[in-house]
């Protein structure tokens, strides 16, 4: 396993920095465009998230972005790729390869996320062109009879095949298995769920032999259903922490957790709670989308799109939630 490989996937949770993820799909930012009234197109969407990606000072809290595969062949107002330009502000470009989640069949509803084909060739293209992380996103929701054993299987099963594609052409895989919030279940079925499915998704991955150290896990904050009841920050990193040292090896490189549609208040309030545990065997940051960007698109609208209030307004949310980690001796469990 080369070198750098292990070095970019240490460097993407490195104190005091977590990933912003701005990989919305084309379809799914036309939607929160169209909600601030705002026009979506290949320039619009393009403008926004340089807008993101220039404010002055990103760099010193955020390691790496996730980008999508529009934005990733675009260039900036500049002339420069967005991978170079994201290189050149000292951030890694990250891209999402997967190609969404589709019904899974004779699974009654449940999803399975595809992509894996010609993986390997676009892996080496996106190399070639700058990224040096990429992203792939299972979704498994919380319900009777679910996930079931052959979702879990489906989904873990790919997310290992696409790891180790990742690590063969020199990205570091961030694995997201997403456990979705939806439901009225509480914090105790989320953390059973959660165990049964990340101890799945380490088993496939040792069965491919992909190098933990090499990998960056994005999993779900251990949070009650939307309808069920309501669990304090400190509950919620407690479960959290009890779960990832159960299941998740200390040789990973990190953990940078997704919010999930929480509010930025709530995703920030739960980070900062687990960052007070001590003896975590893994850095714990943020690898946030919505949870950073909701208001400073409110702020986008608002202002006729004002590079420097909507610039202001990412800076306070991304040193709002940076400033919740944590430096700590990393022990091993």
């Amino acid at each position: 396993m080369s070198k750098e490989l292990i070095e970019n996937a240490a460097a993407m949770v490195a104190y005091p920095k977590g990933i912003l993820a701005a990989d919305e799909s084309s379809p799914t930012l036309t939607k929160r465009f169209a909600v601030n009234r705002l026009e979506s197109t290949a320039l619009t969407r393009r403008d926004w998230r340089e807008t993101l990606f220039s404010s002055p000072g990103l760099g010193e809290y955020v390691s790496g972005v996730i980008l999508y595969d529009e934005t990733f062949n675009q260039t900036t107002t500049t002339g420069l790729s967005f991978p170079d330009f994201l290189a050149d502000l000292g951030m890694l470009p990250g891209i999402k390869v997967d190609t969404g989640a589709k019904p899974l069949a004779g699974a009654d509803g449940e999803l399975v996320t595809e992509g894996l084909d010609n993986l390997g060739p676009r892996l080496i293209d996106y190399y070639a062109k700058g990224a040096r992380f990429a992203k792939w996103r299972a979704v498994l929701q919380i319900d009777r009879g679910k996930p079931s054993a052959v979702c879990i299987q489906a989904n873990t099963h790919a997310l290992a095949r696409y790891a180790k594609l990742c690590q063969e052409s020199g990205i570091v895989p961030i694995v997201e298995p997403e456990i979705l919030m939806e439901g009225d279940h509480d914090l105790a079925m989320t953390s059973r769920v959660a165990k049964t499915v990340l101890a799945a998704v380490f088993d496939q991955l040792r069965s491919f032999d992909v190098t933990l150290s090499g990998m960056v896990l994005k999993p779900s904050m251990i949070t009650p259903g939307t309808n069920g009841p309501t669990a304090s920050p400190k509950a919620i990193a407690e479960a959290s922490v009890e779960c990832y040292r159960d299941v998740v090896p200390a040789s990973v490189a990190g953990i940078a957790l997704l919010s999930g549609g929480q509010s930025d208040e709530a995703a920030t309030a739960n980070l900062a709670a687990m960052n007070e545990i001590e003896a975590l065997p893994w850095p714990i940051t943020f690898s946030f989308g919505r949870a950073l960007q909701d208001t400073p698109m409110k702020v986008w609208a608002s202002s006729g799109q004002d590079r420097q209030q909507t610039q202001t307004s990412l800076m306070t949310r991304i040193t709002t939630t940076a400033s919740v980690l944590r430096p700590r001796h990393l022990i091993s469990v």
